[in-house]
């Protein structure tokens, strides 16, 4: 598979290039961008004998429906071409894929099952579960080359990924405005190809400036989002990256108090057992942060989100004092214990 995730995989190239079409498919990847590229590619790359392949998607923090046990043992004479594909697989639990090896020991010649392993990976090694690891189609398809990895984007790897996004897409930088953007976006798959498709529009046929990446750039309210996510890892060193991208520390800070205190109210009920609605691909996560928390880290992230608004309105403190006083506690709180 061309383009830097395939690069990135420990096998690299669309997964059983070169032989029969994969019974099954795992997809290792952290960035959902590269790996709905990834999928996008092999589906390309062994078409259906007619049509096109049809998709059923479905998400690993829900427990598999009946459908999708159909889907996957479904064989009709003329029926449509299936790829089932699973996201944010790694969520189910050893039962459901204990059963699911089961089901996928025979693979249908017109059902293509994805699932989708999307954890954080730990110095440059991807994080998946042992049950599923320990399963024999899991180490029959690592052994037919079924298996495809992608790292994702880390801070060293976005300038080369932006070139080869760019020269795709039909973008061409100014050398100085391809440095600024490049310092301006997060590593993230998505994140990019929405800027870079911005900029498009912005520039037509002529090169992007300094100018319009300046306007057309990730902005103040995206580097909240990210600053979050850096919180909530743990990583000092990511919220002081996110935080050096903008120059106004007025409007960052109120905006990540609102941010953060909905966030806050969130861990609070998934910690007490209530439903919340979270986003599959954080749901997981949140509950353990939630878990790992508890009452008193929850209510200590309150405090912090009280204590910096009410320095700022009572003038002891800057905007941009409040906001370096409230990134070293929320991230304190958030970082998980060091071992030994």
């Amino acid at each position: 598979m061309a383009g830097p995730a395939a690069r990135q995989g420990k096998a690299g190239g669309t997964p059983g290039a070169g032989r029969e079409k994969p019974g099954f498919s795992f997809l290792v990847c952290p960035d959902g961008h590269m790996l709905r590229a990834a999928l996008d590619e092999a589906l390309a790359a062994w078409p259906p004998e007619r049509g096109q392949w049809e998709r059923h998607v479905f998400w690993g923090d829900e427990e598999p429906p009946p459908r999708f046990w159909e889907l996957l043992s479904l064989e009709e004479l003329f029926g449509a071409s299936r790829a089932v594909v699973v996201r944010q697989a790694q969520l189910w639990p050893a039962a459901v894929w204990k059963k699911l090896s089961r089901a996928i020991a025979r693979p249908s010649a017109r059902t293509w099952p994805f699932f989708c392993l999307e954890g954080e990976w730990e110095k440059r090694r991807p994080r998946i579960p042992a049950h599923i690891t320990r399963l024999r189609c899991f180490a029959f398809a690592d052994e037919r080359g079924w298996v495809w990895r992608g790292e994702g984007l880390a801070e060293r790897d976005v300038p080369r990924h932006v070139r080869e996004r760019a020269k795709a897409l039909g973008v061409a930088f100014a050398p100085d405005a391809l440095e600024q953007f490049c310092a301006s976006v997060p590593p993230d798959g998505l994140a990019i190809e929405n800027e870079l498709r911005k900029l498009a529009l912005m520039a037509g046929d002529k090169p992007v400036t300094s100018a319009m990446t300046a306007v057309g750039g990730w902005t103040p309210e995206c580097n909240v989002f990210a600053c979050i996510r850096r919180m909530e890892n743990g990583d000092l060193a990511g919220v002081w990256r996110e935080l050096a991208r903008s120059e106004d520390s007025d409007r960052l800070l109120f905006s990540l108090l609102a941010l953060l205190a909905r966030e806050w109210r969130l861990l609070w009920q998934a910690a007490a057992g209530e439903e919340v609605r979270l986003h599959p691909s954080d749901a997981s996560f949140k509950r353990a942060l939630a878990q790992r928390l508890g009452p008193l880290g929850l209510a200590q992230g309150f405090a912090a989100l009280a204590d910096a608004e009410w320095q700022v309105k009572s003038g002891r403190r800057t905007p941009a004092q409040a906001l370096e006083s409230l990134a070293v506690q929320m991230t304190a709180l958030c970082a998980p214990p060091r071992r030994g």
